[in-house]
């Protein structure tokens, strides 16, 4: 990873090359350590930022994320199994989610912070589209591919650079992965909490039912 102070535009381009390594790290690092449980109120603690929540704060069943945006296991996931899973459990208050950062590379690092400049109310969303259209700006031209994307979102174009620029922000971003590699053995994404308990990959909504069902009766 650059140094905070030398993050700019250009790592964006970086982080194009060094996806395609990190990428190929993915289905060795996805092993199943889904046995492992951490205490919630732990989970819990404040990070860097501050977790924006989907779903009721009351939920029995609290979902902790982390994840890379440009993982393609984390697409998969957001594009399939979280629709199931927001219908049935969080849009009916059975279960809160939150995404965590965790990017493996400068490119990843890029789209989390520009979904974190959309503020609180279109953070959500904007991951959502980053994952959605994941393969318009993963690729070999990844900062107009975002630069379009995130134009979609209502960002103009000054607010994409100084977003990008903004020091403070990657650091917050990068503690939050480093917290999670050092305090819950975070090393691969998607991986999951639930109610403290992991479960890791792009795992489909019956996987999810499993580790819930117990905290749901």
């Amino acid at each position: 990873m650059p140094s905070a102070s030398s993050f700019t535009r250009r790592h964006v381009l970086a982080g194009s090359t060094a996806l395609l390594a990190s990428q190929s790290l993915f289905p060795q690092l996805a092993v199943a350590q889904n046995a492992r449980n951490f205490p919630l109120a732990q989970l819990l603690e404040p990070n860097a930022l501050p977790d924006i929540w989907q779903g009721k704060d009351d939920a029995p069943v609290t979902i902790i994320e982390y994840a890379s945006t440009t993982c393609s296991h984390c697409a998969t996931f957001h594009n399939t199994t979280y629709k199931q899973l927001k219908e049935k459990y969080i849009d009916t208050g059975k279960a809160r989610l939150t995404v965590r950062e965790f990017p493996f590379d400068p490119l990843s690092m890029a789209g989390f912070m520009l979904a974190r400049c959309q503020g609180p109310d279109k953070r959500a969303a904007m991951i959502e589209l980053l994952f959605a259209q994941q393969p318009q700006w993963v690729n070999d031209k990844p900062l107009e591919g975002l630069t379009a994307l995130t134009r979609q979102a209502g960002m103009s174009e000054d607010a994409f650079k100084a977003c990008l620029d903004d020091k403070k922000l990657y650091e917050d971003i990068g503690q939050i992965r480093d917290r999670a590699q050092q305090k819950f053995s975070v090393g691969s994404t998607p991986t999951f909490f639930i109610n403290g308990t992991v479960l890791q990959g792009s795992q489909s909504l019956e996987e999810f039912e499993k580790v819930m069902g117990p905290f749901l009766k």
